[in-house]
């Protein structure tokens, strides 16, 4: 007998871990671009993009023919076994293309937070200290440490402490915060004296091993740093010998209209970490770096026994491919202005939108209740639901869960992008129609 949506539901509730979140309870058949058909052959536009997993769309051909042939081959020998080209074509194509003018190494991972957690390893190696600083509103994972790292406590840390020692929090700005009083300019250096501060108040830097910042604040509501406070983080990192490590495992790989959001800074890393859209959403990380400061680790204490799958790595291979044919980093600006206008027009009807915010295809709006200018996370979530139930895939965020947020494939064609819009509109015409706003 055929199942349907709601068979499979009840298998997920009595299965699958409560803690397993889902945004959408229907059933995946295929998908092919910036669309999904569940198994009932409802089509759903996909503004979620498995979390910013596919910036090169599902199922890209390319991709999906490469990795047929590749599994005549092998699927898994292992690298730590025997080594495979694919692995080490990756590790030097990354050290081509992440910023900074050095050396550069890599370790490949399976997850994001994995490859947060190696990041420290390395760091805490490379300079004998242990101290990390990770930022307010930040994400990093779900591991012990990373969750340490981690900001907001709900749902991802409470009831799961003890946490990592030897983690703090320093204070990120948030433009939509500032003052109408307050200048720019004044913003940016209260901002950066902030920090300073939190360098006397909370730790020593002499004792701090790395710094570890997203250069957008994904989780945290898609966030964007002034350039000049992420330039005072590096200078202080600089001036006392701490590592920083970017964390671009949402923001990378043209996301944000570069290959790397941290490209818009002008900063060079140390190190960071990437995962995500890195291999079309095959499980793959990695940490690229000074390749003095990788090789601190000395053999066997980083790695893992499926890290760096070869079927991955070559799908990691054809995403920097398919990013530099299909002009992704362009792209990403004209979807991103494109998200950002329909933004603006859909805020002169719904009182609701606020602080819309983009740099390139990362772009989100806050849900403010117009009355008494509160973060609103319950219309948020109503939002999100009724966007869902109406064929469009759409995730919310924000430490106060008030921030909708868009990460569309940067294939999506203009009729996807009109459909979901589309969805969106109706799904806001519907929340607001039986409430008052």
């Amino acid at each position: 007998m055929t199942k349907n949506s709601n068979d499979y539901q009840a298998l997920r509730e009595t299965y699958v871990a409560r803690g397993v979140g889902n945004g959408n309870l229907h059933v995946a058949d295929y998908a092919k671009g910036a669309t999904i058909t569940d198994i009932e052959g409802n089509d759903f536009i996909d503004f979620a993009g498995a979390i910013g997993t596919l910036n090169v769309g599902h199922s890209h051909p390319e991709i999906t023919a490469h990795l047929k042939n590749q599994l005549d081959k092998f699927i898994h020998p292992g690298f730590n076994v025997i080594m495979y080209e694919s692995y080490l074509k990756l590790a030097e194509k990354l050290a081509h293309i992440t910023p900074g003018d050095f050396a550069k190494k890599t370790v490949l991972l399976n997850s994001g937070a994995e490859a947060v957690e190696n990041a420290v390893k390395i760091a805490r190696k490379y300079t004998g200290r242990q101290s990390v600083v990770s930022f307010v509103r930040g994400f990093h994972g779900r591991t012990n440490l990373t969750m340490s790292m981690t900001s907001k406590v709900r749902p991802y840390k409470l009831g799961f402490g003890p946490f990592a020692p030897e983690v703090y929090q320093a204070p990120y700005p948030n433009v939509a915060e500032k003052a109408d009083n307050v200048s720019q300019e004044d913003f940016e250096a209260q901002a950066i004296a902030r920090l300073e501060d939190f360098f006397i108040e909370t730790v020593d830097p002499e004792e701090v091993a790395c710094v570890v910042m997203e250069p957008v604040q994904g989780e945290g509501g898609f966030i964007i740093p002034p350039k000049s406070f992420v330039q005072a983080v590096k200078k202080i990192c600089e001036a006392h010998g701490i590592i920083f490590v970017a964390d671009e495992i949402q923001t990378g790989f043209a996301r944000t209209g570069k290959l790397f959001a941290i490209e818009h800074f002008d900063v060079e890393p140390d190190l960071m970490t990437v995962s995500k859209s890195l291999a079309a959403g095959f499980p793959l990380s990695g940490v690229v770096g000074k390749a003095e400061i990788v090789d601190s680790a000395n053999p066997g204490e980083i790695g893992g026994t499926y890290a760096g799958n070869p079927l991955a790595c070559e799908a990691a291979l054809k995403v920097i491919e398919i990013i530099e044919q299909e002009q992704l980093n362009e792209k990403a600006e004209t979807i991103g202005q494109a998200i950002e206008d329909k933004l603006n027009a859909l805020s002169a009807t719904h009182n609701f939108i606020q602080h819309t915010r983009r740099l390139g295809a990362m772009v989100a709006f806050e849900v403010i209740d117009p009355q008494t200018g509160k973060p609103d996370k319950a219309l948020t979530a109503n939002i999100v639901k009724v966007a869902n139930e109406q064929g469009l895939l759409l995730l919310s965020a924000g430490i106060k869960g008030n921030v909708i947020r868009f990460l569309t494939p940067l294939v999506i064609t203009d009729e996807e992008l009109t459909r979901g819009f589309d969805i969106l509109t109706a799904a806001l015409n519907e929340v607001t129609s039986t409430q008052q706003v």
